[in-house]
């Protein structure tokens, strides 16, 4: 099982597929890293020489940002956007939907579960 970026990269999964457990790396990244290095993306992660896991992991290293990283770079935009008190930032600090969708009905995601509003019930109608 090959060691990358601290993740633990399935042995059993092709090397653009095994890739992608990174946090920060996704399909298009996973690719570019194969062809830059001439492996061919059909071959499996444990078919891998130990060369090849260190020109990989070296090769992350140095161009992208993955990993703790990443989600600390994402943390501190969030924290600030929310204290400047922009729009986007009031829409994070409230959990809504950020990118401007609908909230009457769906952003159930975003809110969580439905909470029940006291009173709301129609009363039975007499006829």
């Amino acid at each position: 099982m090959a060691r990358i970026a601290g993740v633990n990269i399935p042995s059993q999964k092709r090397v653009p597929i095994g890739l992608m457990y990174i946090h920060g790396v996704g399909r298009t990244t996973a690719e570019k890293i194969c062809k830059e290095l001439a492996i061919p993306p059909e071959r499996r992660v444990h078919e891998l020489t130990d060369g090849e896991v260190l020109r990989i992991r070296e090769l992350i290293d140095k161009n992208h940002t993955v990993e703790g990283d990443l989600r600390r770079t994402v943390a501190q935009n969030i924290k600030r956007l929310m204290d400047l008190g922009c729009y986007r930032g009031l829409r994070h600090r409230k959990g809504l939907p950020v990118r401007g969708q609908r909230t009457h009905t769906n952003a159930r995601t975003r809110k969580g579960p439905a909470k029940a509003i006291a009173g709301k019930k129609i009363a039975p109608s007499k006829g």
